[in-house]
């Protein structure tokens, strides 16, 4: 059976299911971040391939973007079922390891667009199913642990771009080298089958009492912490979808150099967000805000102003480093603006997600057809220093300053028990 919303006590001990629920999870992380790196690192050869050109790009990222939100849509209604949200995650990922070996056998370009909408679908899914398990775990753990299935994935997005520079070195077709990280999500997808969590997903079905809330909830605070969202999904989504064709083709690095752009952007991502929580502890969420952006504003000026493939890479690793905690942290306030009705505050945030990812690959693409990337990468650049003075905006919740990041709970909630099923 599901259980009803509760929440554990600090002092709960999390079960060897708990620990084995928590590893499938960020393995699902982790293949999420492997098959979309691997795709968006072999951009530059589907564009060889299928004689396409960024317009053609722009289009397939357009329509991702658009896709991942029906995924969405059609994961809040599955997650409702008896499956709860892990029938979610598991979907998802079968879909995208499909997406990926149609894309990959494309005989012709209207199969690879086809692939891109079927891979839209499956990444939307997965995405609500991996937040959502995620965010379950996290009520039994009774401790920050997102941030850490976030670096799951930043790590395995760095071995996809290694992974197509590799096969790219060595000259190994893509209808080889792709169908094998396909073969990779579809074992996470059977781990996941077998061991991640299924209660608790009652929370995601939203009561009379959670639309009323809805009614009255911190809109002015949500907005600002969306507009943070939206601010880094488009460098994020920028930094990935175009990183590799930037270093390619403004820069003229060989297609085995130029997932590196990719590989550093994604490297640093996870340095930060495998130390964001001691920073947040020992500055506070708003300073760390505002270095973020700092940081991340001066890589991306590194990357437009770059002349050679080296100082681009290594403008993109220093993006990475500052605005890789950015996305957690908004999350992290969002649950705090009002604690009763956490669910529905992030759920509302998360839909300024696709906004950004959209913005930021098909602004720039479209910039870049107009003129070049160079000029299209000026826009996540004027957005990261847009995320410096939304800062003040994260000091809310008794975890924001130094100190231990707390997790804002409902005074009334009891201790759960054991898991049940």
């Amino acid at each position: 059976m599901t259980l009803p919303h509760t929440a554990p006590h600090p002092g709960h001990l999390t079960s060897s299911r708990d620990r084995r629920a928590r590893v499938a999870v960020a393995s699902a992380f982790g293949a999420q971040g492997l098959a979309y790196a691997g795709l968006l690192s072999s951009l530059p050869g589907f564009k060889d391939r299928f004689g396409i050109g960024d317009d053609a790009v722009t289009f397939a990222i357009l329509g991702v973007g658009i896709l991942a939100a029906v995924g969405t849509i059609v994961a809040e209604r599955v997650a409702r079922g008896a499956g709860g949200s892990r029938s979610v995650l598991v979907s998802g990922l079968v879909t995208v390891a499909v997406a990926v070996v149609v894309i990959a056998l494309a005989p012709h370009v209207a199969f690879f667009f086809l692939g891109f909408a079927i891979y839209g679908l499956g990444l939307g899914q997965v995405d609500a199913g991996t937040n959502m398990q995620a965010v379950s775990l996290q009520r039994t753990y009774g401790r920050s642990i997102v941030t850490g299935f976030y670096a799951a994935w930043s790590a395995a997005g760095v071995l996809g771009a290694l992974y197509v520079s590799a096969y790219a070195h060595y000259d190994v077709p893509q209808q080889v080298a792709l169908p094998v990280l396909a073969l990779v999500v579809l074992a996470v997808a059977v781990l996941v089958v077998r061991a991640a969590w299924r209660s608790h997903d009652a929370p995601f079905e939203v009561s009379a009492e959670e639309a009323r809330a809805a009614r009255a909830l911190p809109w002015s605070g949500i907005l600002i912490l969306g507009a943070a969202v939206v601010a880094y999904y488009v460098v994020d989504t920028a930094s990935s979808t175009w990183g590799t064709i930037y270093v390619a083709d403004v820069l003229d690095a060989g297609h085995d150099v130029a997932p590196f752009g990719y590989a550093a952007y994604v490297g640093t991502t996870l340095v930060s967000r495998l130390t964001g929580d001691f920073a947040v502890r020992r500055w506070g969420r708003v300073a760390v805000i505002r270095a973020a952006g700092l940081l991340g504003t001066v890589g991306l000026l590194a990357v437009v102003l770059a002349q050679s493939a080296a100082l681009a890479i290594a403008g993109f690793a220093l993006t990475g480093i500052g605005l890789g905690v950015v996305a957690p942290l908004c999350f992290a306030a969002a649950g705090a603006l009002s604690p009763a009705h956490a669910n529905a505050v992030i759920a509302r945030l998360n839909s300024f997600n696709y906004l950004g990812a959209i913005l930021g690959g098909v602004l720039v693409g479209a910039i870049a057809s107009g003129s070049t990337l160079r000029f299209g990468f000026v826009v996540p650049l004027v957005l990261a220093g847009v995320i410096i003075l939304l800062a003040p905006g994260f000091a809310v919740g008794p975890g924001h300053g130094p100190g231990p990041e707390i997790l804002d709970e409902p005074a009334d909630v009891a201790p759960r028990s054991e898991p049940v099923e």
